[in-house]
Order: structure tokens, then sequence, then C-alpha cells
């Protein structure tokens, strides 16, 4: 194809996903209360463990609630839009590769979802109830010289928090695809993986400390998982890395 049928075509998948981004991000924004609703339960099932009978979240700005419901509708609608984009991504590219290659991508681009869902379910059921109670048990019904320290989160804050570690372990959780993906291409091998695995494991701690809140339980949910992720992409890395050719 001439350079100009490439550009039409990529505006042509640009407006798709656009789209499909805008027409998702309009029903996120319809359902955000819900969306909320669910993203704070972990928080709200702990404050009751705790004591406390009707759990909320407050807002100090005038705006702040509104423009908490705008980033709820952008995180669902990207969460939404997201097998649409890739499907786009893929007819843009997929006329330009080969069948072998074709076949060779195919399994890593049904992985990608899958596997951030994976790390957003983590993320969501095991690492927040722990980390939250972690949070919560600072509260003090007597406090310092007899004052109550209670805590009271804002939405806009938790809202950031929530996000932020929702996107850090679905992205983290792309390791095995790209380490696989690397070996398939020659670019790295399940022997360079296992002889820098203990730099790795090092490294991993470093990303959680660098993507994760300031505790050491949020930092070590995320660094385990990832290592164990390391452990599979050596595996996966062995399965699929271009065999020796024997003389």
């Amino acid at each position: 194809m001439p350079l100009l049928d490439h550009l039409i075509e990529l505006r042509r998948r640009l407006m798709w996903s656009c789209g499909a981004f805008i027409i998702c991000f309009i029903v996120a924004y319809y359902f955000s209360d819900r969306i909320y609703y669910f993203l704070a339960e972990p928080l709200a099932k702990v404050l009751r463990e705790q004591g406390n009978p009707d759990p909320h979240l407050i807002y100090t700005q005038l705006y702040e609630a509104f423009f908490t419901k705008i980033k709820v509708a952008f995180f669902g609608g990207a969460f939404a839009a997201f097998p649409i984009v890739a499907i786009q991504v893929w007819l843009f590219v997929a006329p330009g590769l080969y069948r072998s290659e074709k076949r060779a991508l195919l399994p890593f681009l049904v992985a990608t979802p899958v596997l951030f869902a994976l790390g957003a379910a983590l993320a969501y059921y095991f690492v927040f109830p722990f980390a939250w109670r972690f949070f919560a048990s600072f509260q003090s019904e007597q406090g310092a010289g007899g004052v109550p320290i209670q805590l009271l989160p804002k939405v806009g804050e938790y809202l950031d928090l929530v996000m932020k570690l929702v996107f850090a372990f679905g992205i983290t959780f792309q390791l095995p695809v790209a380490l696989t993906l690397l070996a398939k291409v020659g670019i790295t091998s399940s022997a360079q993986l296992k002889r820098f695995r203990r730099y790795a494991y090092v490294g991993m701690f470093v990303i959680a400390a660098v993507l994760a809140p300031p505790d050491v339980i949020t930092q070590t949910g995320l660094a385990l998982p990832l290592i164990a992720l390391y452990e599979i992409s050596i595996l996966s890395a062995k399965w699929v890395e271009p065999k020796p050719v024997e003389v």
C-alpha cells in the first residue's frame, strides 16, 4: 500500500478506537456511582469490621465529587474500550504480517488483557483488604491527649490510590508477555533469565517500592507476584525460544 493509504487506514483505526472509548466513557459515567461503590467496597468492609457502622468518604472542595465521577468514567471507559482498541491495532498491523507471524503474535494479544484482569483482580480481592486494614488500624478512640483519631478518606484521594494500584498490578502482570516475546524473537533466552534471576528479584522489589504506596504490605503484595511471574516467564521463554540447529 502507498504511504497515503497507510495513513488513511491509521486514521480509520484511530477513529474507531476514539469512538469506542467515547461510547464506553458515556456508559461508564452513567454507571459511575455503581463503579465507585464497587471500588470503595473493600475500604467500607474494613471500616465496618473496625466498628464503624456507617462508613463514608468525604470531599472538601466543591468540584471534587464531580471530577471524581469523571475519573471513574475515564477509568471504566478505558478498561471497557481496551479490547476494542487492541482489535483495531491488530487490524492495522495484521495485513503486514506473514501467516506464521500472525500465529505467533495472536497468543500474546489474547494473554495481554487476561493478565491485566488477573493483576487487577489480585489487587482488588487480596491486596486492598490487607492494605486498607493496615492503614485503618491507626485509628484511635482516645488518641493523643484524649483526642480521637478517625479515618475520613477523601473520595478523590482514595480513587487516585485505587486506580494507581489497579494499573500498577495490571501493567506489571504483562511481564510474562514481554519476556516471552523477547525470547520468541531471540533477544533473550531462558538461560539468560536464570542467570539474572537474583538481580531480577531485587528489581521486583524496587519496582514495587516505586509503584505501590509506602507500606510493606502493599509493596510485598506486588513484589511476590512479580517474582512468581518472572519464574513463569523463564518456563514460557524456554518453551518458545528458537531451538539450536543441530549440525
